[in-house]
Formats: structure tokens, sequence, C-alpha cells
């Protein structure tokens, strides 16, 4: 069966939907890494944040406290590379066996497409999870980076070098933290895309619903208020 063949076997919905996910994708991130000035993103305003906290670890004597931050989202990187892996290797167990899945979907939506049907959408699935593993990884080495830059961080405060590298150290925590958000992001659509084996309806839907689940999380959520609250009278807010 060449590609042409197999393509036919989708309707122009398919393709409709799968465009939606894929331009929704793109589009989401790109305005959460660049908002309105009027109306900044959680994201971007934890970068100002990730700045001030290289500035402050000048300053403070020990830097343990700094470290152990620093661990901390290291490990969150490590947990969700694992995670997207396993899912890898999940998805392609299923693919290798897509027999079970077939059975399930028939008995949910009376659906007798071909086993290729369901291993091309099983493999937007796989697309998502893939990118969002490259990112995790690649997250928690810009991490490691950034920790090196802190430990170059001289001791005293005075030393020219100190802010310089302090800096330097910020541009890579706020980059490893782009990366990992982007992970996040991708693990959010592959759920989304999952919705496609119910049919082209049910991934345009999920697509825009986990759409809106991102963009309220961003830019109207409780814990963008607490962020955005002046600091001399900023109240508790659940996030």
């Amino acid at each position: 069966m060449t590609w042409s063949d197999r393509l036919d076997l989708f309707s122009q919905l398919d393709a409709l939907a799968v465009a939606t996910i894929l331009v929704l994708w793109i589009a989401t991130g790109w305005l959460i890494e660049h908002p309105p000035k009027s109306r900044p993103s959680v994201s971007y305003l934890m970068r100002g944040h990730r700045q001030e906290w290289m500035r402050q670890m000048v300053l403070r004597d020990p830097r343990i406290f700094d470290s152990q931050v620093l661990g901390s989202l290291r490990q969150g990187t490590a947990f969700f590379a694992s995670a997207a892996l396993l899912a890898i290797g999940g998805g392609l167990a299923l693919i290798g066996n897509v027999e079970q899945l077939r059975g399930v979907v028939r008995d949910l939506t009376q659906e007798t497409d071909p086993a290729i049907v369901w291993e091309i959408k099983l493999m937007l699935v796989l697309l998502f999870a893939v990118n969002a593993f490259l990112k995790f990884v690649w997250s928690n080495r810009l991490f490691g980076y950034c920790a090196v830059l802190m430990a170059a961080v001289p001791n005293s405060p005075e030393d020219p070098a100190a802010m310089p590298r302090a800096k330097k150290a910020g541009t890579l925590n706020i980059t490893a933290a782009r990366s990992f958000n982007r992970g996040l992001r991708s693990v959010y659509f592959a759920m989304a895309a999952a919705a496609w084996i119910l049919g082209p309806a049910a991934l345009i839907l999920a697509a825009v619903f986990t759409t809106g689940v991102l963009w309220r999380r961003e830019f109207a959520s409780q814990s963008r208020l607490a962020l955005l609250a002046p600091e001399d009278g900023m109240t508790h807010t659940d996030s």
C-alpha cells in the first residue's frame, strides 16, 4: 500500500483536525513566549524572577538554598523525561499490537478501519511525546549548565565577575525553563491527540479544550494575579 492509498483512508475532516491541533500547538507556544505587553503570561513574568534569583544568589552566603532549588528543578525535568520515554515505549508497543486497540475502538465507535489508520493516529501522539522527551532532556542539561555557572560565581559580591556570571546563569535558567514549558505543552497536546482515536471531531474538540486550559493557566489564573500583585500588599491566593 502506497502513502497515497493510506491517505485516502482519511477524510478531509481528519486533515482539518490534524492541522488544527498542530496550529494551536504552535500558536499557543508562540503566544505564551511572546505575549502582548499589556497582558504578560505566567511564563514571561517568571523570567524576571529567575534573573532576580541569580542576582540575590550573589549576595547570599552560603548558597546552599540556591543549589537545592536548582537540584529540585533538575529532578523535575528528569522525572518528566523518564515519563515521556515510558510513554514513547508504550506507544511503540501499542503500534506493534494494534489489534487490541482496534477492538476497544470498535466497541466505542463501531468503526472498522484497517490497522494502518490506528497506527497513523498513534504516531501523532508519539510525535508530541518525542518532542516532549527531547525538550525535557535539553532542559535538564541546561539546568546543569546553569549549576556550573552558579558555582563559578565568585563568593565576593564586589568581585567584578560576580554579577556578569550571575546574569549568564540567569539567562541559562530562563532558557532551561522555556524548554521545560515547551515539553509540558507537548504533553498536554499529546493527550489531546489521543482523542483522534474517537474521530476527527473529538480531536478538534480536545485541541480547543487543551488550548483553553493552557490559556487560562498562563493568562487568567490566580498564580498570574499573585505574580502581578504589588509586593508590599500581596495577599494569599490559591494557585
